[in-house]
């Protein structure tokens, strides 16, 4: 098992979801990059359970900086962050040890662990995890945002419901409207009906999942690499860790199978101040596992939360026989206006390992330059 993830910046998560304490390390971070802790309280807070349509386990999520970070910036050793669990009611989760939860991990994990992982709210696989990675994702897209690589969600769609648009005329208000919404959704009748719609299932004992579209403006063209190494391979691996995340796609996605080639295809275009851009981005700003300049566009699936109230068919894992399972406890309804800041900070630690190895690049051919142009013989 590994829970560690990164090229040059590495990151490590750790703890269970009722145990004393869960957390992060960042490695890799040179000396002297700020830290913003009011900016990364406040991320930490657009993770938070609140209202009618998020779980009653209210954690404080204080994040303490255990080491890494003097005088407000990186000391170029590991940043580690440790998150107390505080809210714990492990009682709940006593009738369950064996009666294997529908749509959780339960199953696969007896068979992995063979009874010895630690059940109680999911243990390591809970979305309670999450809450390191958001706080090492804070420190990412602070060091990104210097460079002015910015990262902004929307709740594309919740169950039946569908929100406007990106208005790419005007991208740089949308992401900070985006950013500025506890809720996430650009339309404010749309943001009322999806509320509505997740009181509504948590009313009959149910939940809703949907889809996330996030943003990136400000990456310059050429990061990443062909093949293992893609922004897309990276950033999908990333995203693929965060609980309830079913589905991943750039650009169009699926939608360009439905398309001939020609309109596939994004016709390139003089940009203005010698730059060149695509008229169209159904590619999503990505060619090759490349960044090709235009604004990255991602679509992260969310499935329902499986932890509901109804009645479900299940099996007792010790005699193999049928059991009804009806989970009792503290549950969202919904987790996707919790999950974008989680998406948010996971592609923005993808994209600093990614930026951090470009430059890496850029600076060693700089300081080996031959004189040699490519294409061209050395004298």
């Amino acid at each position: 098992m590994s829970d560690t993830f990164g090229l040059l910046l590495k990151l490590t998560i750790f703890g269970e979801s009722h145990g004393p304490a869960i957390g992060a390390v960042l490695t890799g971070l040179p000396a002297g990059l700020p830290l913003d802790m009011k900016r990364l309280e406040a991320d930490m807070d657009r993770r938070r359970a609140k209202g009618r349509i998020s779980t009653q386990r209210h954690e404080p999520d204080q994040v303490q900086v255990l080491s890494g970070v003097f005088e407000g910036h990186t000391a170029g050793t590991a940043v580690t962050f440790l998150i107390e669990n505080k809210a714990q009611r492990s009682g709940d989760y006593d009738q369950l040890k064996y009666r294997l939860r529908p749509g959780h991990a339960d199953l696969a994990a007896f068979a992995r662990y063979e009874g010895w992982q630690d059940y109680r709210g999911g243990g390591h696989f809970s979305g309670r995890i999450t809450a390191g990675l958001v706080a090492a994702g804070s420190l990412c897209r602070q060091i990104l945002e210097r460079r002015g690589i910015r990262i902004a969600s929307h709740i594309e769609r919740l169950h039946g419901l569908q929100d406007r648009p990106f208005d790419f005329a005007s991208l740089d208000r949308e992401m900070d409207l985006a950013q500025s919404l506890e809720f996430g959704v650009l339309d404010p009748k749309k943001a009322a009906e999806m509320q509505l719609l997740i009181e509504e299932a948590a009313s009959q004992g149910d939940s809703v999942g949907g889809v996330l579209e996030t943003v990136i403006t400000g990456l310059p063209a050429g990061i990443g690499d062909p093949f293992f190494d893609s922004v897309e391979s990276e950033l999908a691996h990333l995203l693929f860790s965060v609980p309830a995340v079913k589905g991943v796609s750039f650009g169009d996605g699926f939608g360009l199978a439905k398309l001939y080639g020609s309109q596939a295809n994004d016709p390139i275009i003089p940009g203005g101040n010698g730059t060149v851009v695509t008229a169209t981005n159904r590619n999503g700003g990505l060619n090759g596992g490349l960044t090709n300049g235009m604004p990255v566009i991602l679509h992260t699936a969310i499935k329902p939360t499986p932890s509901i109230y109804k009645e479900q068919d299940s099996v007792d894992y010790r005699t193999k026989q049928p059991v009804k399972l009806q989970i009792t406890g503290r549950h969202d309804p919904c987790i996707i206006h919790r999950a974008r800041i989680v998406v948010e900070s996971a592609v923005a630690f993808g994209l600093l390992d990614l930026v951090m190895m470009r430059d890496a690049q850029i600076k060693l051919r700089q300081e080996t330059d031959t004189g040699a142009e490519p294409g061209k013989e050395p004298a």
